[in-house]
């Protein structure tokens, strides 16, 4: 037995997604039965998603043996490709105890019945273009996230309150998907914008500085292990910076950071490694989009470099992101996926070697949702494709004979799902 293959993962359960058209998934406990659904998301297909925001056009919950429960608007041939991301978020919006899925579609803000896909709210936009990603944060300090951030694609943000009317506005370099999170612990959540740290009321905390380009990726934990978060920021470098902006270091030896993703990944080293994937040479987009090179890389909690791909592949759009207690061991993981060139969708350890692959053979783009599924403490993972969801797990289950039970929480990582994964790793409380 060769032990340097990788483990092909346990396929639990597929179904045909074909009805939905191709579009983004999302995951969340819509009808509160105890097992997660999924939602995909269609968006426009006639604008340049580089400098225009996407638009929502169609909306179709299914359940995990893919009975689809409701669909909102009509699926197109030719949707929005996956360029950037689309405006549309899963999240108990009402605090009514059950969940909502929250678009920007036709012009408006809308807060669609998790359950029925009927509307229960809609809200007008505080601009035009302020649709091109939903952020969820605690601006007000109560017990639950309430207050929404739009922006546009790359430079202005609008705050808004449960009531949708403005709060504060923001114009600056602000990145893909600012991250909301109570960094100081002074009870609200700060926005870090892309370059730029705001407090709850929109005031600039401090900057990040001589940083080219854009924020593509943001996460918060307690890297070098202090008792305090710190932020890291994946763009032209990958720096990390403490809460009140001191640089604590830069690693300078990608090209581009384009994903990074903070988690225990090797055992015993001390506090939070930085797993990124670096664009070593860039495709030529949509027109051969799986031409160019890319390549994983791990940190140290010091920044230091501990590995890099050595990538024999072509593939330059992989995203990676952390993968937590795939089979009930605890274990970090990275995961990367959308790696092009004939190479699977799989979780990666320290040593940047596959130990699990999930075997969905599609000449493609493939996509991966990851969470714990059915409330077991793990988390599972769906490889989809533009026609089908293929559910895998490290620790089998009968998806038919599940039982049902109490709803499955939203949590922050379900609620700020995007194209450019970012999150956080919470200090634990003794």
């Amino acid at each position: 037995m060769d032990t340097n293959k990788p483990v092909n993962a346990a396929l639990i359960g597929s179904f045909d997604i074909s009805a939905a058209g191709h579009g983004k998934g999302f995951l969340g406990d819509i009808n509160g039965d105890g097992i997660m659904e999924v939602v995909f998301v269609q968006a426009d297909g006639d604008i340049d998603d580089r400098y225009v925001p996407h638009s929502v056009t169609c909306v179709t919950a299914y359940d995990l043996q893919g009975n689809i429960l409701w669909q909102t608007g009509a699926p197109v041939e030719k949707p929005g490709r996956f360029g950037s991301d689309f405006p549309a978020q899963i999240y108990d919006f009402d605090e009514d105890g059950c969940l909502e899925v929250l678009c920007v579609m036709n012009g408006m803000f809308r807060v669609l019945d998790g359950a029925t896909g009927k509307e229960k709210q809609s809200f007008r936009l505080p601009n035009a273009e302020a649709h091109d990603c939903i952020i969820i944060a605690n601006l007000t300090g109560g017990p639950h996230a309430k207050e929404i951030i739009l922006k546009d694609r790359y430079f202005n943000m609008w705050a808004m309150d449960h009531d949708f009317n403005v709060m504060w506005f923001h114009h600056g370099n602000i990145g893909h998907f600012p991250f909301a999170f109570d960094v100081n612990g002074d009870g609200f959540d700060e926005v870090m914008a892309g370059y730029d740290m705001l407090d709850h009321n929109g005031k600039l905390l401090w900057s990040c500085k001589n940083l080219d380009d854009h924020a593509d990726c943001l996460w918060v934990g307690d890297v070098n292990d202090d008792g305090k978060y710190e932020i890291v920021v994946g763009g032209s470098v990958t720096t990390l910076f403490g809460a009140d902006g001191r640089l604590l270091w830069t690693y300078s030896g990608s090209v581009e950071s384009q994903h990074v993703a903070l988690g225990h990944f090797i055992e015993g080293a001390p506090g939070l490694q930085v797993a990124g994937l670096d664009r070593i040479r860039r495709g030529d987009g949509y027109k051969d989009q799986w031409s160019g090179h890319d390549g994983l890389f791990l940190l140290d909690s010091k920044g230091r470099e501990v590995l890099k791909e050595n990538r024999t592949t072509q593939g330059w759009l992989t995203i990676a992101d952390t993968l937590s207690n795939w089979n009930g061991e605890g274990k970090d993981l990275i995961l990367a996926y959308r790696r092009g060139g004939g190479v699977n969708p799989g979780l990666y350890n320290a040593e940047l070697k596959p130990v699990v692959e999930f075997p969905v053979d599609y000449i493609g783009e493939d996509y991966v949702l990851h969470a714990d599924l059915f409330g077991r403490g793990i988390e599972d993972v769906i490889v989809y494709t533009d026609k089908k969801a293929f559910i895998f797990s490290g620790t089998p289950i009968d998806i038919a004979t599940v039982q049902k039970g109490s709803p499955l929480p939203q949590t922050r990582r379900l609620y700020t799902q995007t194209l450019y994964p970012g999150g956080c790793v919470f200090i634990k409380k003794d």
